[in-house]
């Protein structure tokens, strides 16, 4: 899609589903690739679902290397370096957060999560979608139940039968949310993470749902039917 259909996507979105925020497109750049140019490294270490908190609200677009994400967990699924060994062995949810009856449940939790290959990718960028100024990869929006729902059945619209969508509550932003959509082109929905809702605006009724941008096109036509102006 080009930049300009893009920016129309994000807009029409906002309208018709009434969204608070914008959709926020994200990209990852392949190791090898350059950055595209007018676009600022991020100021600070933040951790991604904070990245994609703060563009759905200042509409502003930056861009992110691994030593910029701050929870590294989410970082390495998305491809940018290395997994911790603490979190992919399960010892971090099962020892330090408390979350698993034993390592096992939390070492299978981690490992079903969806990942990209280590050191696979240079850079994560990210824009207000009504806004953005490069092609992203995966359109995020963070929003209620009901405006799940309305996505829901305009990605079922052209084609009917069911969604199926796998999450953990744990790399809910990063993996559930973004890897989901750009390694498998499937809509990705999650519930949010501890992550997620502690250092975020993130609000307790909100969820998030990925869509690879190839899909918007159908998406944006069954929304004009399900929610007409």
């Amino acid at each position: 899609m080009e930049v300009k259909e893009i920016n129309d996507c994000g807009q029409e979105l906002i309208d018709r589903l009434q969204l608070k925020t914008s959709p926020v497109g994200i990209k990852l750049v392949p190791v090898g690739e350059e950055v595209p140019e007018g676009i600022e490294k991020v100021g600070e270490n933040m951790r991604h679902c904070q990245m994609i908190d703060m563009v759905r609200r200042t509409g502003e677009a930056i861009y992110s290397l691994g030593d910029d994400q701050m929870c590294k967990g989410g970082a390495a699924s998305m491809g940018l370096g290395e997994m911790p060994k603490k979190v992919g062995s399960g010892e971090f949810y099962y020892k330090g957060l408390d979350h698993f009856s034993n390592i096992n449940a939390a070492r299978r939790t981690v490992e079903n999560a969806p990942m990209l290959p280590p050191n696979s990718i240079e850079a994560i960028l990210y824009g207000a979608m009504d806004s953005i100024t490069f092609e992203p990869d995966v359109a995020v929006i963070i929003c209620n139940p009901k405006q799940v729902m309305l996505l829901t059945q305009a990605i079922m619209y052209k084609s009917g039968g069911r969604l199926e969508v796998g999450f953990a509550g744990k790399q809910s932003v990063c993996s559930d949310g973004v890897v989901q959509a750009y390694r498998d082109g499937k809509i990705g929905i999650t519930v949010g993470c501890s992550g997620s809702r502690a250092y975020t605006e993130i609000a307790d009724e909100e969820m998030t749902i990925g869509i690879p941008v190839e899909m918007l096109p159908d998406v944006m036509s069954g929304l004009e039917k399900i929610c007409p102006n």
